[in-house]
């Protein structure tokens, strides 16, 4: 991949300055990346979009070869080194041809079950046996994997488990336990089931379907996804040898957490993709739409709407990719691929779960707004836009809900702090100082200067946050979930809004094709972040500090977050024209 000029940390973004060199873009694919990604797009658009009715009816048998299809184009080999049958490809490669499948919401899933949930815990924590018995059969889409994780006591606290494997004589183990909501569970051949040894050690086995005592639940009657098979694993008295162990015992949780992890960043990937879709699907129709004899393409609440999609997914996939580059980075500097890629994703697991939130939020407001973009064409099957807006719903539940992550975000930072690994508490001290002692000058001059004041000061205002919470709650700060979501809330818009104003100045800088288009995304998600930023703020200090504590730091969000005027009418209809004209995404 293109080189970036130096390996960031996790969570270092919050404290240092980043420069565009130091961030990777989609404007940096190379041409190896683009020609993956075109293979995968014309996959999709030839042959699994053809048979969404097919899949939608629960045709597994056809799910299997479209699995066969993508092992056949190398589309589940990017993770994997050569001498297990992969590529041995970048992340930035793993994104690219995600977001292709995404463009099935469904065969999307059971692709991502494959590569970031069945492929990934092998690879990561697998014995050489166990790689070489299981990932070049699933690279080939011989066979089909599932992960099994969650019951249905136990959802977002995956260590409640209540799946037993007991110990036995001749060292194997008995398996006992139902597993609920598997992807891909009603035709998987192998699941990475997570049970607990001897009633207490959280642990993580290979389990093959053939194996006696393992039998799958009827299909789940979903919302949405209904081209993907989601069913119960139920195991009863399922003997399996000691080699089927993955990792050790009472480990399982490092196999569960940095698996979810890589699973939230593609996520993300799936989000980024299936958001391009809609994109040119409402720009499409607002184009052909005729009311009070013009297109409502014309109208400027439906160009409101078009550019503020726009200008949520470029700050998003500005995100994505910026993500995708550090952990590359990281990966490339260990020793081999596995625990290359192990430590990537332990080190960005802020960043992983950042990506998460953001791009199943971004989603769920594109496909909203395209529904309302169709009117009532929208909440009909005769238009995607329904099924879009039906198979979206789940990503702000999968990989962890949005809730849990929320929390996560800041409690990690919290830990890393604490730590020394981040000297996030020096910093918050020095901001603390800097309030009482001097006012503060962010001024600048030049083009998207006043965006990086203001994305500064957005990392001010998480700063400021998060210190004054940590010194006023102390440990007892788990307690106020409001506070951390608050938090988390004003991280994720912050990073967003950097990664955009970095894309964009590096954008106009290159002389990139559309960078003025570049510039206005970015201008109108910061003017928007601005706010959201400064309300999250203001219930965050206003819960946290008292008196004159509290004045002074409101004072300082407000200065931190003031913006300067903007005409953002006239931005939004440039750039919902634009991208009418184009009929789809401007990026790409």
């Amino acid at each position: 991949m293109t080189t970036i000029a130096q390996v960031r940390r996790g969570g270092w973004w919050l404290l240092e300055d980043t420069v565009p060199d130091d961030v990777f873009t989609p404007e940096r694919l190379s041409d190896e990346h683009r020609m993956i990604g075109r293979t995968a797009l014309e996959f999709v658009t030839n042959e699994v979009l053809p048979n969404l009715d097919g899949l939608e009816q629960k045709d597994w048998e056809l799910a299997r070869q479209l699995v066969r299809r993508c092992g056949e184009l190398g589309l589940l080999a990017t993770d994997v080194p050569e001498m297990y049958g992969g590529l041995a490809l970048d992340k930035v490669s793993s994104v690219v041809v995600t977001e292709a499948m995404a463009r099935s919401a469904s065969f999307g899933a059971t692709f991502g079950a494959m590569t970031g949930l069945s492929i990934m815990p092998i690879l990561c924590f697998g014995t050489d046996a166990q790689k070489q018995r299981y990932l070049p059969r699933l690279v080939s889409g011989e066979i089909v994997g599932a992960y099994a994780l969650s019951e249905s006591s136990s959802g977002s606290d995956a260590l409640g488990a209540r799946a037993r494997a007991a110990r036995q004589a001749d060292g194997s183990f008995l398996l006992n336990g139902e597993k609920m909501w598997i992807t891909n569970g009603g035709f998987a051949d192998l699941y990475v089931v997570f049970a607990k040894v001897d009633g207490d050690h959280f642990s993580a086995f290979l389990v093959e379907r053939g194996a006696s005592g393992v039998s799958s639940g009827a299909e789940e009657h979903k919302m949405g996804l209904h081209g993907s098979s989601t069913a119960a694993l139920i195991l009863q008295d399922v003997r399996v040898p000691a080699s089927s162990l993955l990792g050790e015992v009472g480990r399982g949780h490092k196999v569960a957490f940095n698996v979810l992890n890589y699973g939230r960043f593609k996520l993300g990937a799936s989000c980024c993709g299936g958001a391009k879709s809609v994109v040119g699907e409402a720009a499409r129709y607002a184009a052909t739409r005729k009311q009070f004899g013009k297109s409502i393409a014309s109208f400027g609440a439906i160009k409101h709407k078009i550019a503020e999609m726009t200008a949520r997914l470029y700050a998003f996939e500005s995100l994505l990719y910026r993500t995708a580059g550090l952990i590359d980075l990281a990966a490339v500097a260990a020793s081999d691929h596995a625990s290359g890629t192990l430590t990537a994703l332990e080190e960005f697991a802020v960043e992983a779960s950042i990506v998460k939130v953001a791009g199943s939020e971004m989603l769920d407001f594109l496909v909203d707004e395209n529904v309302q973009i169709h009117g009532g064409n929208g909440y009909v099957h005769d238009y995607p836009a329904e099924r879009h807006y039906r198979d979206a719903r789940i990503n702000r539940i999968f990989e962890g809900t949005n809730e849990i992550n929320r929390l996560l975000i800041p409690g990690m930072l919290m830990r890393r702090a604490v730590k020394g690994d981040l000297p996030l508490i020096p910093a918050a001290k020095r901001l603390q100082d800097e309030l009482l002692t001097a006012p503060f000058d962010l001024s600048g001059e030049g083009p998207l200067e006043g965006e990086r004041r203001l994305v500064t000061g957005f990392k001010k205002i998480v700063i400021l946050t998060l210190g004054a919470a940590m010194q006023t709650w102390g440990e007892r700060i788990t307690e106020e979930q409001e506070v951390l979501c608050f938090i988390a809330d004003m991280a994720i818009d912050a990073l967003a809004a950097e990664s955009a104003v970095l894309r964009a100045g590096g954008a106009q800088r290159d002389g990139t094709q559309a960078g003025d288009l570049h510039s206005v995304a970015a201008q109108l998600y910061v003017q928007d972040a601005a706010s959201r930023i400064e309300r999250a703020a203001r219930e965050a200090i206003g819960a946290t500090l008292e008196g004159d504590l509290q004045k002074t730091a409101l004072a300082a969000v407000r200065r931190f977050a003031k913006t300067s005027p903007a005409n953002t009418v006239a931005l939004r209809r440039l750039l919902a024209d634009r991208t009418v004209a184009k009929e789809g995404y401007l990026f790409q």
